[in-house]
């Protein structure tokens, strides 16, 4: 079976954003390069891990005695991007996630794969069929430079933290039309 690959190399853009209220916010990877964007949907936990790989992933290049890159220790102000997201179609909701380090490019690499599709009478699943009716699966493949991925893992945390805010008591989040907790027995 064909994997339909969504490749960028050097996008111009590659960012973590949301639409929806706190509470019930979709999170999105979007990259675009030229005119092409891909957007799939992450869960707030996948942002979450995903920016603190990189980060430790960039941390512990710096370490590498006599490294032969350029690591910045922190998001370079040219890079940081808090635009909004652009027009989002969602290719895929991302399922199993992997990241790299590319030594070649000097490069982070992110893979990431739909939610694999139990349920064969679903017509909006990941998979596509192609003219022979064979099934064909996809995958996002994003190799982005040391200063864009510590400006994509900034933001990324920015916008993990934008969420509710949480209650002083129990510690889980205040829904904006009100919250009850049971404090704990003492």
């Amino acid at each position: 079976m064909p994997t339909l690959v969504h490749e960028f190399s050097w996008p111009d853009r590659v960012v973590v954003g949301t639409i929806g209220l706190p509470g019930a916010r979709t999170f999105y990877l979007q990259v675009r390069a030229g005119k092409q964007i891909v957007s799939i949907a992450l869960e707030k936990q996948q942002s979450a891990l995903l920016a603190e790989n990189i980060d430790d992933i960039l941390d512990q290049l710096l370490t590498v005695e006599s490294n032969p890159f350029s690591i910045p220790t922190g998001t370079p102000i040219e890079l940081v991007d808090n635009d909004p997201l652009e027009a989002v179609q969602e290719q895929f909701r991302a399922g199993a996630m992997s990241l790299g380090w590319d030594p070649t490019t000097a490069q982070i690499v992110i893979e990431a794969y739909p939610i694999p599709d139990s349920d064969d009478d679903d017509d909006d699943n990941d998979e596509s069929s192609d003219e022979d009716g064979a099934i064909e699966s996809e995958m996002l493949l994003v190799r982005i430079p040391v200063g864009t991925a510590r400006a994509f893992a900034k933001r990324t945390r920015e916008i993990v933290g934008a969420g509710r805010p949480l209650c002083p008591l129990c510690g889980y989040p205040v829904d904006a039309d009100g919250h009850i907790c049971t404090l704990p027995e003492l």
